[in-house]
């Protein structure tokens, strides 16, 4: 089990496909994020949580649900993507459903994945994307340790504007 005192973090069941659908179709995400995404209908998200394989070297993603431990409800997903098991390194995402939001779960996420990605996957960074103007998670990142690697121009395209891109990485170990 990866968990602390506060939080839980799981693989995707078949309870979590509405909170799923609901996160990977927020408007919202489309606008701060580095990597533009079409809608999911609720039978992908079906067909995703029922072949959900955790094996992260293999499928090149890790994707969990975050829970309160206190009172069992799902707060919101954290992912890793781009699990590179030669380099050692895997993107990190995370999103909170908006009744969770600036209560403190991102980052204690983002820290119980670190602390699984470096002592139980071996892996040597994770690496985030968080558009410029996305000030929650540039907070985020800078808070859980991560430290600016690069600024990408015109990297993300929303409406009829492109936006910049800050890099974060957190390296492990030496």
């Amino acid at each position: 089990m990866i968990a602390n005192e506060r939080i839980e973090l799981r693989a995707p069941e078949r309870d979590d496909v509405e909170a799923i659908f609901m996160a990977e179709n927020d408007r919202d995400k489309y606008e701060s994020s580095p990597s533009p995404q079409a809608p999911v209908s609720h039978l992908q998200v079906w067909e995703y949580v029922n072949s959900y394989a955790a094996d992260p070297f293999g499928q090149g993603e890790l994707r969990l649900m975050i829970v309160d431990r206190p009172s069992g409800r799902t707060v919101g997903i954290i992912d890793l993507t781009q699990v590179d098991g030669r380099a050692r390194r895997a993107a990190v995402g995370i999103y909170i459903f908006e009744n969770f939001r600036r209560q403190g779960y991102a980052a204690a996420a983002v820290e119980l994945m670190c602390a699984y990605a470096a002592d139980t996957l071996d892996l040597h960074q994770l690496w985030a994307m968080v558009a410029v103007d996305n000030r929650p998670s540039v907070a985020l990142f800078d808070k859980c340790a991560f430290k600016s690697a690069g600024r990408l121009r015109s990297w993300v395209h929303s409406g009829r504007q492109y936006r910049d891109v800050l890099v974060f990485q957190r390296l492990f170990g030496g």
